[in-house]
């Protein structure tokens, strides 16, 4: 996709449109099921700012900052906030289906966890973006499908 992503005669509308449809599927595959710290966030923002330098031919010793070059694109960032949607329809799902998955997912089946630091648990990831108040309101959100798919309800939890 570099020839297309770097080519003079595309207008940026075309080669963002590319960028929406071929190249971010691949970089949020199976984003769902991911716990992201803060520094993945990080990660995930500067490849997002790589991809606009890129389609818009800018090098790394120019000093532009990143919103001169979002302006540039006119574009706002989106990686983050639409992996953020995703895993919240996710987690919609596995809560309705209500079976081992939901035990997984929050928390509560019975054993010993191994020894050493802990992986960050899935709704402890969601907590951390959501803010810990909201994880039960979410959890309860969940089973009203009309409710939790409201446009309105999942763009004020990113």
């Amino acid at each position: 996709m570099k020839t297309i992503l770097t080519n003079k005669h595309i207008s940026i509308e075309t080669k963002k449109r590319a960028l929406q449809c071929y190249i971010e599927p691949v970089l949020m595959y199976g984003c769902e099921a991911w716990t992201i710290s803060n520094q993945i966030q990080n990660k995930l923002e500067a490849t997002e700012m790589w991809f606009l330098r890129r389609m818009l031919r800018i090098p790394w010793t120019a000093k532009k900052t990143n919103e001169r070059v979002l302006n540039e694109a006119n574009k706002r960032r989106s990686l983050v906030r639409t992996i953020r949607k995703r895993q919240a329809t996710f987690l919609g799902h596995v809560m309705r289906r209500g079976k081992l998955e939901h035990l997984v997912t929050t928390g509560k089946f019975e054993g010993k966890r191994s020894r050493g630091r802990q992986r960050v648990k899935i709704m402890d990831g969601r907590a951390t973006w959501l803010g810990p108040g909201k994880v039960s309101h979410i959890l309860a959100a969940v089973k009203d499908r009309d409710l939790f798919y409201n446009p309105f309800f999942i763009y004020n939890l990113t």
